[in-house]
């Protein structure tokens, strides 16, 4: 069968399309799934890049979504032709986190999902929205579910709640969607004024141009009635962050789930304090959490922005084209 391989110590001029042994029929408790559709995010790139260091040989890819073609002894929950979307942490299938590294996570300390099959757990997998195609149902493994959590899971998002959020990447258009679906109020950021647009053709109440507009906190803050947000998805992190606690509201709630401008940085401790506000960290979700929004997509109706789709052989022209940052919402793996 065919898969990607990422050749150490990384680069996507390191990636190959390669064949492998088929992983055959499953044993009991796990399922054998042909795999059809992926997503990127930038856990993934980091890997590929050779920024986050991966075994030689490591298929990559956190996102897998694909139809069950067999089921092993003792398996309830899944049925041959069930549509099924992989799980960024497989360990973690309920309550509180315990998980605070990759080395069980697909893609970076095991094999990911660019690949034609696996056979793996049952407990690996959650059931897809019903008739999602597999590139859109990949979309929810990492950046859909790290948006469910950040808002409705950790943040208690109500109707009515003012909503802030970074960029207009995948991350973020599944807030953008998540967060006017339950009837909150959104603000979001861009550098594109084109980006903007289509976020406001979405349901964005209120859109700023940070280039443009360097204090860009305090001008959210002002949109949300002058007392600042109850919600912040921030994916930026170091270079953003003094932003974001400007924008929420006293006792508001930051979700601090990215790194895009570094790993380290000043932390406005000051403010932070004045504004009572909860900084929580947070990477991705649990397998229950998943099923829970996977019923909620269901009952919504949300669909995931899918800026442009790669085959399989093409993943590094993929992550170029993510290096780019020209893409709005989700960059999709097809095959």
């Amino acid at each position: 069968m065919k898969a990607v391989e990422l050749r150490a110590p990384g680069g996507l001029d390191r990636l190959e399309l390669v064949e492998r042994a088929d992983p055959g029929q499953p044993g009991a408790g796990e399922i054998r799934v042909k795999l059809h559709g992926s997503s990127l995010n930038f856990h993934d790139y980091i890997v590929a890049s050779g920024k986050s260091p991966a075994e030689d040989g490591r298929v990559p890819m956190a996102d897998g979504a694909g139809i069950v073609k067999a089921v092993g002894e003792g398996v309830t929950g899944f049925a041959v032709g069930d549509l099924v979307v992989s799980c960024f942490f497989p360990d973690w299938q309920d309550g509180a986190p315990t998980i605070g590294d990759f080395a069980r996570t697909p893609g970076d300390g095991i094999d990911g999902f660019a690949q034609e099959a696996v056979v793996l757990p049952a407990t690996a997998f959650t059931l897809a929205p019903k008739g999602w195609d597999a590139v859109e149902a990949a979309t929810i493994t990492t950046a859909g579910l790290t948006a469910w959590r950040a808002l409705v899971v950790d943040g208690g998002l109500k109707a009515g709640d003012r909503v802030l959020l970074l960029g207009t990447g995948g991350v973020s258009i599944w807030a953008l969607q998540i967060a006017k679906a339950m009837g909150a109020k959104v603000a979001i950021t861009s550098s594109s004024d084109d980006k903007l647009a289509r976020a406001a053709a979405m349901g964005a109440d209120f859109t700023v141009n940070y280039r443009s507009d360097t204090d860009w906190g305090s001008t959210v803050a002002e949109w949300a009635d002058g007392r600042g947000v109850d919600h912040v998805v921030e994916v930026g992190g170091p270079a953003t962050l003094a932003q974001s606690i400007a924008a929420v509201r006293v006792g508001g709630h930051i979700s601090l789930i990215g790194v895009l401008t570094g790993r380290g940085g000043e932390v406005p401790t000051a403010a932070l304090m004045a504004k009572q506000a909860r900084l929580q960290g947070l990477i991705v979700g649990s397998r229950r959490e998943q099923q829970d929004f996977v019923r909620a997509l269901e009952v919504t109706g949300i669909r995931p922005v899918v800026d442009r789709r790669f085959a399989l052989g093409e993943l590094a022209e993929a992550f170029r084209f993510q290096e780019g940052g020209d893409h709005f919402g989700k960059i999709g793996v097809e095959w």
